[in-house]
């Protein structure tokens, strides 16, 4: 179904009424309404409070405009308005919904971040607790209009899924981007709470986000509450440590504890947020994605209370890129040895213009790399920086970036725990073999002992 014909739908179905509340591109949302004809029967209300003040006094006061919490504050007064004005009338027969965006659409200068947050509170069936669905969207069309078209389309995809699909989450994500592409429109954050979604995890949901190409990444906290990048991020310092988590053991704390305890001397204004970031190709080996497997994974990352990111970022140059999209004033990549050798590695000096091009999209003034050690299998000694296998060009590189405090190797490691390999570990609690426990951390062995994380089926 095209965009019109979903809104004619939704007010041809006597059972959906609500009301509308647009601030910042127009009320292009309740426009498709209006125009697919039959509008009386969905809309009880269309409002856009455009001037500060005329906002607050409806909605109360706030920092950001354009933001979660005027969104939700949003959703509250309008929803609330819908049942003390027309709940005894016709409660009975009647599913209320509050639809509500509040967006920063292209301005005339073009300078603004184009962006948006919107969401529908709403009733699955009459008499119904409500359920809400959040999301966070950003527009990349190079007009006012064409953005303003965008958000018009998405608010009524939205509309339509919580009218038709709140049975079934999937279908109703999957279509929040008919008749757009990611050309035009990225939704990087959903969130579903309520009656109607008492079953759904939105730690899945995000995967799905990714998984479907509807952006690049997405990220939640360890209790499963969604994260918005841009929200979450902005003007933060952050340490990220990137691994396959299968499963986390000490070294990838100590990775990570140790990255921001130098992080911390080196700038001492930073006090950073920890991320653990799983790459949607490193989810499983063959490629495919396992939701069964991820989930276990990041029920263990929870355990160590870090926020979770997952992207489908192959390199370590568009994490850092999209770092800095979200806000990021410092970010500390903690890396291994073998991270470190794919970065560094150049078998052919003709090729050296791509080393040079990725490393220099990835390191700058706001981003330094800490190199964590190994333990070498085969002759027992510890290796770090100085022992990568380098051509001429590679290391001469390398060493610059060193000289310039760019790069470091991470001190104050715990070598004790050097000698954790996680595929190792994988073996030992397949097999049920109890020295397993002693390679992760506590909170996470207890997870994974529980709920039998892991184990030979």
């Amino acid at each position: 179904m095209n965009t019109r014909e979903k809104a004619l739908r939704v007010n041809l179905t006597d059972q959906v009424y609500g009301s509308f509340a647009e601030i910042g591109a127009g009320q292009e949302v309740v426009r498709w309404f209006f125009q697919a004809g039959g509008a009386a029967g969905t809309v009880s209300k269309s409002i856009s409070a455009y001037d500060m003040r005329v906002s607050d006094a409806i909605y109360g006061e706030c920092r950001r405009y354009v933001a979660r919490d005027r969104l939700e504050s949003m959703l509250e007064k309008e929803y609330s308005l819908n049942l003390e004005r027309l709940g005894e009338q016709r409660g009975a027969e009647t599913a209320f919904f509050a639809f509500a965006d509040t967006v920063s659409a292209r301005n005339f200068a073009g300078t603004n971040a184009c962006h948006a947050w919107m969401g529908v509170r709403f009733q699955a069936a009459p008499g119904d607790a409500f359920s809400q669905i959040i999301i966070h969207v950003h527009m990349k069309d190079a007009s006012n209009a064409l953005q303003q078209d965008a958000i018009g389309i998405t608010g009524v995809n939205l509309v339509y899924g919580a009218a038709f699909h709140s049975a079934n989450p999937d279908e109703l994500l999957r279509s929040l981007m008919d008749g757009l592409t990611r050309e035009r429109l990225e939704v990087d954050m959903i969130e579903f709470t309520g009656a109607a979604f008492a079953d759904v995890d939105n730690r899945v949901m995000s995967l799905r986000l990714v998984q479907s190409g509807f952006t690049d990444a997405a990220m939640f906290a360890s209790d499963g509450r969604v994260l918005q990048a841009c929200e979450y991020l902005r003007k933060q310092s952050v340490v990220v440590h990137r691994g396959r988590f299968r499963p986390l053991t000490h070294v990838n704390i100590d990775v990570l504890h140790c990255a921001e305890a130098q992080f911390k001397q080196d700038y001492a204004d930073c006090q950073p947020i920890a991320l653990m970031e799983m790459t949607m190709n490193q989810l499983s080996a063959d490629g495919g994605v396992c939701l069964e497997d991820f989930i276990s994974r990041v029920d263990v990352l929870a355990a160590t209370e870090h926020a979770v990111l997952i992207s489908d970022f192959l390199n370590f140059d568009a994490l850092a890129n999209y770092l800095r999209r979200s806000g990021v004033a410092r970010t500390a990549l903690a890396v291994g040895m073998d991270s470190a050798q794919k970065l560094f590695a150049e078998t052919d000096p003709k090729d050296a213009g791509s080393l040079f091009e990725s490393l220099g999209r990835l390191i700058g003034k706001d981003l330094t790399m800490y190199v964590y050690p190994m333990l070498s299998e085969r002759t027992g000694q510890v290796l770090g920086i100085s022992d990568l296998q380098l051509d001429h060009y590679s290391a001469k590189l390398l060493e610059y970036l060193m000289d310039l405090g760019a790069v470091k190797a991470i001190q104050g490691y715990n070598p004790e725990v050097l000698k954790i390999h996680s595929p190792k570990v994988l073996e030992y609690i397949a097999a049920n073999d109890a020295s397993w426990e002693s390679m992760v951390p506590i909170g996470a062995a207890d997870i994974i002992r529980e709920r039998k994380l892991f184990m030979a089926k």
